[in-house]
């Protein structure tokens, strides 16, 4: 479900997907009609628009003749259940698109098909890593790698222009706080921040080299009290103060988008339709805004990014498993990923694919981060760490002066405590 985190902005400027008219003609007991197949898929809402949905179903039922493709688009809003009573009943679809961060809480009831043999045959050598790890739990790949989407630097090229800062040169944290600090002068905050962005940290804590929880063996702790997410915890406090962002409150309390809109922000790190927002609110913006990747602690390779996406998973009651590995194999293959990045401004499921989004300066900076790409720890049990959301509260208690040693070993002890035992 973490991608809805996501998904609730790129609904704001992405064109919605229909459901696929039905067949028509006489129908054979699969609901096909002339002795076809009918392969039924749930795609969610905003993972394709109604012209690539015709464009992808046209392509492969001509090269698959024999399948018949019913495509029903469905709404993140419960959907979680939904997908939990299909997995559980005699009835499934053959093909369910799901959060990527959600395959481990299905696969762990023992109702996906296992891939793990076919990962060669689909290019999972090049997947990328923030869709894959938690495609897989307990070793066996589950979740086919769909597309991704991750934040980047939405940013002011006027007012970068006027305090003197070229974006191009900057490709460390260092240097991405130095020229923040020349931005953040008179009326104009050098960034907007608010302080409860743990997807902006979680980045931090994992250029460090830490993780905002740790297994060994059958057991998981809370990791944000290590070194590593402290120094990464230290760098969030300095990029924070570089604005007007509230303490206590996320990006979504208020809009951050809308927040830029106003005039006197020069930088938000947000998905990259954030930008046709602050276009939509203010149109005097219209052509001064630029995306840079995330910023990394060196400059050898962008900043760590958390992977917000879909993976494509097949419940293991489908009664259509060959047929829906080759709707996988077509989905997720080279060239209709292309096509998919370009349609809808997503980054392609895998590394070797980046150059097709090239053209789009946004999707381009997304995708440079999405090779630094990272999930959250991949349990069934973080949705109910997410729940509680113990990481938010640590950090505005350290943004507000509280000593961050402690604050992160009581917000550890809360995360070790709600994963439990659970593998």
């Amino acid at each position: 479900m973490k991608y809805r985190s996501l998904a609730l902005l790129s609904t704001l400027v992405l064109s919605a997907g229909l459901a696929a008219c039905s067949s028509s003609g006489d129908t054979d007991a699969d609901g096909a009609g002339g002795g076809r197949t009918a392969l039924d898929v749930w795609l969610m809402r905003d993972s394709v628009s109604a012209e690539f949905q015709k464009e992808f179903e046209t392509g492969f039922e001509k090269a698959h003749p024999e399948i018949d493709v019913k495509i029903q688009i469905q709404e993140w809003e419960g959907i979680g259940e939904k997908v939990t009573a299909a997995l559980a009943s005699n009835d499934a679809p053959d093909v369910i698109e799901v959060g990527n961060t959600q395959v481990a809480q299905y696969a762990q009831s023992g109702g996906l098909t296992d891939f793990s043999d076919r990962v060669e045959d689909l290019g999972g050598g090049a997947w990328l890593e923030g869709l894959a790890e938690p495609g897989s739990y307990d070793g066996k790949q589950y979740g086919i790698p769909y597309y991704a989407a991750n934040r980047v630097v939405i940013h002011r090229t006027d007012l970068f222009e006027k305090a003197g800062v070229d974006p191009a040169r900057i490709k460390t944290r260092e240097q991405w706080i130095d020229a923040t600090r020349k931005l953040d002068e008179g009326t104009t905050q050098g960034i907007y921040l608010p302080g409860q962005n743990w997807y902006v940290l979680s980045g931090f804590v994992w250029d460090e080299g830490g993780d905002l929880a740790v297994r060994n063996g059958d057991e998981w702790k809370g990791g944000l009290d290590s070194p590593e997410a402290l120094r990464a915890m230290d760098f969030y406090r300095r990029l924070q103060a570089l604005g007007k962002g509230p303490k206590d409150s996320d990006e979504a309390q208020p809009p951050q988008a809308e927040v830029m809109a106003k005039g006197q922000v020069a930088q938000i790190i947000a998905v990259p339709g954030g930008a046709k927002v602050i276009e939509e609110k203010n149109p005097e913006l219209k052509g001064k805004l630029g995306f840079l990747p995330i910023p990394g602690k060196t400059a050898d390779r962008p900043g760590a990014v958390f992977t917000g996406g879909s993976d494509l998973v097949v419940p293991a009651v489908a009664a259509h498993q060959e047929e829906a590995f080759t709707f996988l194999r077509e989905l997720t293959g080279d060239a209709w990923q292309k096509r998919l990045a370009v349609a809808m401004s997503y980054v392609p499921n895998k590394k070797t694919l980046a150059g097709a989004v090239a053209g789009d300066p946004g999707t381009a900076a997304m995708a440079a981060g999405a090779a630094n790409g990272h999930a959250t720890p991949n349990t069934p049990q973080w949705a109910a760490v997410e729940a509680k959301n113990p990481v938010k509260e640590y950090m505005t208690a350290v943004l507000t002066g509280k000593d961050a040693a402690s604050e992160a070993a009581k917000a550890s002890r809360t995360i070790t405590d709600t994963l439990g035992n659970g593998s």
